[in-house]
């Protein structure tokens, strides 16, 4: 069995691409800031491989992005929704209190 990236090849898939797309991956093949940013987000050397493994690792990389933004949509959410729990026990921490005696001297 073939390993891509230090894990072993349950499957192979077909990929259609369109003509933007093969434009897209010999700008990804070529030297050039594209390749570098490619490189930096896969965390692999994307040199002289086969376009299979290049578009494994494309595959990975917007994985990782995937993942990256709904790790951040989550902390948001939690966020919001720690900031809304929170704002709702004050308010009713506050709607129990007692009016002080001397409040209703007019």
């Amino acid at each position: 069995m073939a390993t891509r990236l230090g894990e072993p090849v349950k499957a192979r898939k077909s990929l259609p691409l369109t003509e933007r797309d093969l434009a897209d991956l010999d700008r990804l093949r070529a030297p050039g800031p594209a390749r570098a940013v490619l490189s930096e987000l896969a965390g692999v050397r994307v040199e002289s491989i086969t376009e299979a493994a290049l578009l494994n690792i494309i595959f990975a990389a917007g994985l990782n992005a995937i993942r990256d933004q709904a790790e951040a949509r989550a902390y948001t959410s939690a966020a919001a929704e720690r900031l809304a729990s929170s704002e709702a026990a004050e308010s009713r921490r506050t709607a129990r209190r007692r009016r002080p005696s001397w409040a209703d001297e007019d």
